[in-house]
């Protein structure tokens, strides 16, 4: 991946709605599919690993457990398994969560007037049922379309074709932004523009057949499509609703002062792999509170760090101040309030410490405007 993802070209057509993927996309369900599977499995003797993952992003909810059925070789049916599952899935969608952009791309396409349509291969009435716990939502899209109101799913172009008739649009001035390679493809082959924002980690490659792939819906770029523009960037910043993360300082790979010159202070992932799965992979800036010495401006990078292909999501802070002295096992406690880019990879270790460094500039001028200076004083980062 280079430093910078694959940019859509400007179109001379005009977009005139777009089309919405649900799981995946605007919700966070990997983490509840996990978890209900490691139980179910569980009573099987098997234990899910998360290793079929990639193989049922984006299928119907049969399909997927078909692969499960066969691939972990259960001793019931398709339909046996299914239905034993099914009420597990049903009992957690209330605690499904909205992925970081969700809400703002809804309210933003909403408040221009651009029409929506949400599409997934999930039954019409589990679609009804997910976003009912998310305020507004329904009645924000124009058309909801189910993987059951259609004779084939996706990867099968025929949601998309049925969801731009009920829109009384054409399938080329549509927009469809998916997370999965089966709704990729079910979008391009309906002749529609198709934004990725992957679901599966470190595998943007997969996703060629899209017309632009991003990290995340934070960095979405509506204008390049002829679509209003965000206008919540503040100074090379978005502002995002604050989330919080603490722990001991750990020692990491020894490479934050050694290779780059910027000691991090790294905290553990154990615990947080929930909290780690809810934001995406990028730079973030905020406030951190240290046991004794007091708070501090903060800039930092949670995931895999392309440039040395972590093997797991890491979260590491850099404090914005010079200390004479380590402080491993201190605990350290952040408030995160914005966000500055996605992950990206880098030609050289030079280019990733320029970047780095230009971070820290944006953070610092950032943390001194009143929407960010406020949350020096949060209850939580003082207390630490």
């Amino acid at each position: 991946m280079s430093e910078k993802m694959s940019i859509a070209t400007p179109f001379s057509k005009l977009i005139r709605c777009v089309i919405l993927d649900l799981d995946g996309t605007l919700l966070n369900t990997d983490g509840i599919v996990g978890n209900v599977l490691k139980v179910l499995l569980g009573k099987y003797g098997k234990e899910w690993d998360g290793r079929e993952t990639h193989k049922i992003i984006g299928t119907t909810p049969f399909e997927a457990a078909a692969t499960v059925v066969k691939d972990y070789g259960l001793s019931c049916s398709t339909t046996e398994f299914f239905s034993e599952i099914s009420p597990l899935f049903n009992n957690q969608w209330g605690n499904i969560k909205a992925l970081p952009g969700a809400n703002r791309l809804i309210k933003h396409l909403k408040s221009h007037g651009v029409p929506m349509a949400l599409a997934s291969n999930s039954p019409r009435e589990n679609i009804e049922a997910k976003i009912s716990y998310h305020d507004g939502w329904k009645n924000c899209f124009s058309v909801i379309i189910g993987g059951d109101e259609v004779k084939t799913g996706k990867p099968s172009p025929e949601i998309f074709h049925e969801a731009a008739r009920r829109l009384s649009v054409e399938p080329s001035s549509c927009l469809v932004i998916e997370d999965s390679l089966p709704g990729v493809t079910a979008g391009k082959t309906a002749e529609m523009e198709v934004i990725a924002v992957p679901s599966l980690p470190k595998q943007p490659h997969l996703y060629t057949a899209a017309d632009e792939v991003i990290n995340s819906l934070l960095d979405l770029q509506l204008e390049k499509w002829g679509l209003p523009p965000f206008e919540d960037w503040v100074e090379g910043t978005l502002p995002i609703d604050p989330w919080y993360i603490g722990g001991p300082v750990i020692k990491g790979f020894g490479r934050g002062s050694k290779m780059l010159g910027i000691p991090t202070a790294n905290l553990s992932a154990k615990g947080y792999s929930d909290l780690l799965t809810e934001h995406p992979a990028g730079v973030y800036f905020g406030w951190a509170g240290l046991s004794a010495r007091g708070v501090f401006k903060m800039v930092m990078s949670i995931g895999w760090n392309p440039y040395f292909n972590n093997k797991e999501k890491t979260i590491e802070p850099w404090l914005l101040h010079d200390f004479n002295e380590d402080f491993y096992g201190e605990e350290l406690r952040l408030v995160i309030v914005g966000y500055i880019r996605p992950e990206v990879n880098f030609p050289s270790l030079e280019s990733l410490i320029a970047k780095i460094h230009e971070d820290r500039k944006v953070a610092e001028r950032a943390l001194d405007l009143p929407l960010y200076s406020s949350y020096k004083n949060d209850s939580y980062v003082r207390s630490s």
